[in-house]
């Protein structure tokens, strides 16, 4: 259901709040706007209209008292095709922390089909409680049907924090489920921590490029809501002798309910898994064009690793941006991370000083890597690149 309200006796058919629209969710029929479910409420077409015929309802701030009702952390276990993804202990992992930290349970909500054992897993990495919605119509991610069964968990049970990670199935749910709860939802987060004296989550994320971290606080809605981003955190140690409680609950719709249907998956050649990549061989500006990431990609295939770029090298046009490593491109937690020719941004560095080994090859013997890095060379990297990738193939017989 659209947020937005038009005033048809006022609309003069201008269309104007049509080109201003970020998510195409209005057009004009017979000279009049009108708003379909893809509004967000983001306000944008409110700016435009010269007659002022839109307005957003005003949202009603929980009283002190409302919020006190609202207990407990929740995480989203995302999966897919039966299996848990990573990203999701990563979630539980820190939703313990903060449970910890606020003296409060955690629970973990698992939706899918034939996905009990992922509920026993949540249990194994932390959670206290874990709802379990086991349904046909939620064999694969579609986001009405996961978005109903969430919301209707949330107005039952009242959390005082909600974490979902931040994959594309998880910024899809995130929104949809804020929206309808009319609560505030911060993205791509790099950092949670309660504040001592409010009890607020306090949500970190990059913002203006990479260019400044905001701290955000959500202090007149429940509940606090945030994405995170892939190895942000730690993934916590399993503990199979953990117990606690699932708890079955009917899903909320029927298939005919439901407008959308998943046909096939079709996996795309070539992609590429920073996240989930033990060794990274990046480049930065210093390969000097498309060309020199050449040599990056024969020491990362010679490895078994991925190759990964700075900013500057995809602003370049020198490689795609599914490539890039940094507060605006993938956050990494491999167990090796080579920079060559990366000088060491702040940007960059906060995607992935969290590797357990860098090594950093730059001629500029101040380069900032040099200070994260726990190997440093000193050098042109066309000549030591190649050179490590001949020793690394006698050493491993390739």
């Amino acid at each position: 259901m659209a947020l937005l309200e038009i005033n048809r006796e006022e609309c003069i058919g201008c269309g104007a709040c049509v080109d201003a629209c970020p998510f195409g969710a209005l057009r004009l029929v017979d000279n009049i706007a009108e708003v379909d479910d893809k509004c967000t409420a983001c306000g944008a077409c409110l700016e435009v209209c010269p007659v002022s015929a839109l307005s957003l309802p005003e949202r009603p701030q929980a009283k002190e008292e409302g919020l006190a009702g609202y207990q407990g952390v929740w995480t989203w276990v995302e999966q897919f095709q039966g299996q848990a993804c990573s990203i999701s202990w990563e979630m539980l992992g820190q939703g313990r922390k903060l449970a910890d930290q606020r003296k409060t349970s955690l629970t973990a909500c698992v939706l899918g089909h034939n996905v009990e054992h992922i509920g026993r897993e949540a249990i194994a990495y932390g959670a206290d409680r874990v709802f379990l919605v086991d349904d046909a119509t939620l064999g694969v991610y579609r986001t009405l049907p996961y978005a109903d069964a969430l919301v209707k968990l949330v107005r039952q049970f009242k959390p005082e924090i909600f974490l979902l990670g931040a994959s594309s199935r998880g910024r899809d749910l995130a929104g949809s489920v804020a929206t309808e709860l009319y609560t505030g939802l911060t993205a791509d987060c790099t950092g949670l921590d309660i504040d001592e004296q409010t009890n607020l989550l306090r949500q970190t994320r990059p913002a203006f490029g990479g260019n400044i971290m905001a701290t955000i606080i959500c202090p007149n809605y429940r509940p606090q809501m945030s994405t995170v981003r892939h190895r942000v955190f730690e993934m916590p140690v399993a503990d199979a002798a953990r117990q606690g409680q699932i708890v079955s609950v009917a899903a909320g719709m029927d298939e005919g309910q439901i407008a959308s249907k998943v046909v096939e998956f079709i996996t795309e050649q070539g992609e590429v898994n920073l996240a989930d990549a033990k060794i990274i061989v990046s480049g930065g500006r210093g390969v000097g064009g498309p060309d020199g990431f050449g040599p990056i990609r024969e020491l990362a295939e010679v490895l078994g690793g991925a190759v990964g770029s700075s900013r500057a090298a995809v602003d370049a046009g020198w490689i795609p941006y599914a490539h890039q490593v940094g507060q605006t491109g993938r956050t990494v937690r491999p167990d090796l991370y080579i920079a060559c020719g990366i000088s060491g941004a702040v940007q960059h560095l906060a995607g992935m000083g969290t590797a357990k080994v860098i090594v950093a090859i730059n001629k500029d013997p101040e380069a900032p890597i040099f200070s994260m890095a726990n190997y440093g060379i000193v050098g042109d990297l066309f000549q030591l690149v190649p050179a490590l990738t001949a020793q690394f193939r006698k050493k491993l017989h390739k």
